[in-house]
């Protein structure tokens, strides 16, 4: 396994897990043996993930920013950051919708299994309902309110507030530019040996990489829906997959046409961040690889991946953004409605806007799509009618995702000329044991 590349070993893992899940299906105790004895370790790489995400925020964001010594090159990244993800997240959400019009998936659902359907996942649904109302009866600046944290020990025990944490790291790496080099020189070394031990972390998690994916997709096998219901669904899904797949090459031609990156650079150096975050459905677990995979592998310098990654990872859900452009029309189109240009236009607005606030955790595109929903006058409880296939179109939605991020990170370092050649290291780089043995003769 050693020999393999990473991303190859991480696709055997996904495969026999999927291989391991449907044997044990044919057992009554298969889906009770998986959930017991294999699901677990799945759940433990994925925290592992996590338990480094804020660390790697904090240490690379401050870094990265101190690093700058001038606050112009931040405002000029930041400028340029900002506007490149709202332009991929427009473009996400227009390829969705111009699918989802010309496929029309919606108007092959029979009023039977529309009803079954929501049958089946009105619980689920009015949950989400529920959490959106709540962000709906929000004034208009709560979320301008809620970026600044009232305690960043607080703000730092929950990923779902990384935007606090963002804030907070770039708040801290500007009062390290402002204050004398002298005087700020110990607090970033603390947080360059500290970014050093986060990223040796990540290669030593990332070992366990084939096996932390073996055990979620066998999970997710085994609690999967019936097979009927996703066989009415199939058009849908087939309807966001294609409209991924395209965001994906668009992705490729920008990092073409703006850092003259060969098709192939870009795949293969992005491919094992996009296979672990097809295992995870998370952003942000699966941001400490996408961190590395970009800077190692890729060339872009540290003061980049730590300023564009982290932020990206929180806002930029282009693939969040087309889904959710997908199942509105489709969730309309299954209840008869025929939804106006001016709708649509409002979808993209309000799709865009959302992706902004939308968490990068699993499951937290479904509250967003539920304002998509009520902006554009589409029935909220239609959302029960695409549950059955959420789950793995989640995971392919934060695949593209994460190849957002990393295409408009190498963008930014091109644009801002801080890229160079890959500088790939091992887990154990800088390691040598035998530098640490001294021999009787050498003590005496």
């Amino acid at each position: 396994m050693k020999k393999l590349a990473l991303h190859w070993q991480i696709l055997l893992g996904m495969l026999a897990g999927v291989i391991f899940a449907l044997i044990m299906t044919n057992f009554s105790w298969g889906a009770e043996f998986v959930g017991d004895w294999i699901k677990p370790f799945g759940n433990i790489f994925i925290n592992a993930l996590k338990l480094i995400a804020v660390p790697l925020i904090l240490a690379s964001l401050i870094k990265g920013i101190s690093d700058l010594k001038d606050i112009s090159k931040l405002s000029k990244m930041g400028t340029r950051t900002i506007a490149t993800y709202i332009v991929t997240t427009v473009i996400a959400v227009s390829i969705g919708l111009v699918l989802v019009n010309i496929i029309g998936p919606g108007r092959t659902i029979s009023e039977e299994t529309r009803s079954d359907l929501i049958a089946s996942y009105e619980g689920d649904a009015s949950v989400r309902i529920s959490d959106a109302q709540k962000q709906k009866d929000a004034g208009p600046l709560q979320a301008l309110e809620d970026l600044v944290p009232s305690n960043i020990f607080g703000a730092a025990s929950d990923n779902g507030n990384m935007l606090q944490v963002i804030f907070f790291a770039i708040f801290f790496g500007l009062g390290l530019i402002l204050i004398p080099e002298k005087t700020a020189k110990p607090v970033k070394d603390f947080f360059d040996g500290f970014n050093e031990v986060i990223l040796k972390l990540i290669d030593l998690i990332m070992l366990t990489a084939p096996y932390g994916v073996f055990a979620l997709l066998a999970a997710l096998v085994v609690e999967s829906p019936s097979t009927d219901l996703f066989a009415a669904l199939a058009m849908y899904a087939i309807t966001v997959l294609a409209g991924l797949a395209l965001m994906i090459g668009v992705y490729v031609l920008l990092v073409w046409i703006f850092t003259k990156n060969k098709p192939s650079f870009f795949i293969n150096g992005i491919a094992p961040a996009q296979l672990l975050a097809f295992s995870t459905s998370s952003s942000a677990a699966t941001l400490p690889v996408t961190m590395e995979r970009v800077e190692e592998h890729m060339g872009v310098h540290k003061e980049v991946t730590s300023f564009v990654l982290p932020i990206g990872a929180t806002i930029n859900m282009d693939g969040t953004s087309l889904y959710q452009a997908v199942a509105a029309v489709f969730i309309a189109q299954a209840f008869g409605m025929d939804l106006t240009i001016g709708a649509q236009l409002g979808i993209i607005m309000t799709a865009t806007l959302a992706s902004i606030g939308s968490a990068a955790v699993p499951g937290a595109g479904m509250v967003m799509l539920v304002i998509v929903l009520a902006q554009a006058g589409i029935p909220e409880a239609g959302l029960a009618l695409i549950f059955a296939v959420d789950r793995p179109l989640d995971m392919c939605r934060t695949t593209v995702n994460v190849t957002g991020d990393a295409a408009v990170s190498l963008m930014v370092a091109k644009s801002v000329d801080m890229m160079g050649p890959p500088n790939v290291k091992e887990w154990d780089d800088d390691y040598h044991p035998e530098a640490e043995t001294v021999s009787e003769t050498e003590k005496v």
